[in-house]
């Protein structure tokens, strides 16, 4: 987690532009929504992605967030952990990230939650748990006491971690995903679907299967 102090999702932090159009950004949208959070519109490559058919404005492609407006806040809502990866590199300080937090989901009053950060509906992020910048913490993922998530890392809905787990930035832990308390999760891994998580991975890995094993 940098320096910076997360700054929350709430109608009093300014207009909001959505980075991203498509699925994830739909998700995140809608929790902006529920927040009461104005979206002025969103940045995207794609001449009409899905939001624009859903009638939000596409304010211009993504490089726009090297020139943001001085009253913007950003959302970053692309799912891909890689591409979400490019997009950071590249304009990670182009202006002000706040982490949307979902009505229904859960987090501990102990728990650090970094900028840009998304949790969705149902998720639990419990004591003393730390969630770096940028991650995903998606529907009803729960992440147990004294777990620490790497920048940009995607849980994806329904995984469960055990306490003190550690994830290492830009790692994917898959649909339905159990880990063992304490195991540790290196940068850049991949953790299939289903899969159960049982002794550390290395960085770069991609494991699958009960227990988890790599893959060839």
């Amino acid at each position: 987690m940098d320096q910076h102090s997360p700054q929350p999702a709430d109608p009093a932090s300014g207009p909001v532009v959505l980075v991203g159009g498509g699925g994830h950004a739909s998700v995140v949208f809608e929790t902006l929504a529920l927040l009461g959070v104005q979206v002025r519109g969103l940045l995207d490559d794609a001449s009409e992605p899905l939001l624009v058919r859903r009638g939000l404005s596409r304010l211009g492609p993504v490089s726009m967030l090297g020139s943001p407006d001085a009253s913007d806040s950003f959302v970053l809502g692309i799912g891909d952990v890689a591409v979400r990866r490019k997009v950071l590199d590249a304009f990670a300080d182009a202006g002000r990230w706040i982490s949307p937090l979902h009505p229904t989901a859960t987090v501990s009053p102990s728990a650090a939650i970094g900028r840009g950060v998304w949790i969705g509906p149902g998720a639990i992020v419990h004591t003393a748990a730390t969630i770096n910048d940028h991650a995903i913490i998606n529907t009803g993922a729960i992440v147990e006491h004294d777990c620490k998530i790497g920048e940009n890392c995607h849980l994806a809905p329904a995984c469960v971690l055990g306490g003190a787990v550690k994830v290492g930035r830009d790692t994917l832990i898959g649909l339905g995903s159990r880990v063992l308390p304490g195991v540790k999760i290196g940068e850049g891994c991949t953790i299939g679907a289903g899969a159960v998580v049982v002794a550390d991975v290395p960085d770069g890995q991609t494991v699958a299967g009960v227990p988890a094993r790599p893959l060839r």
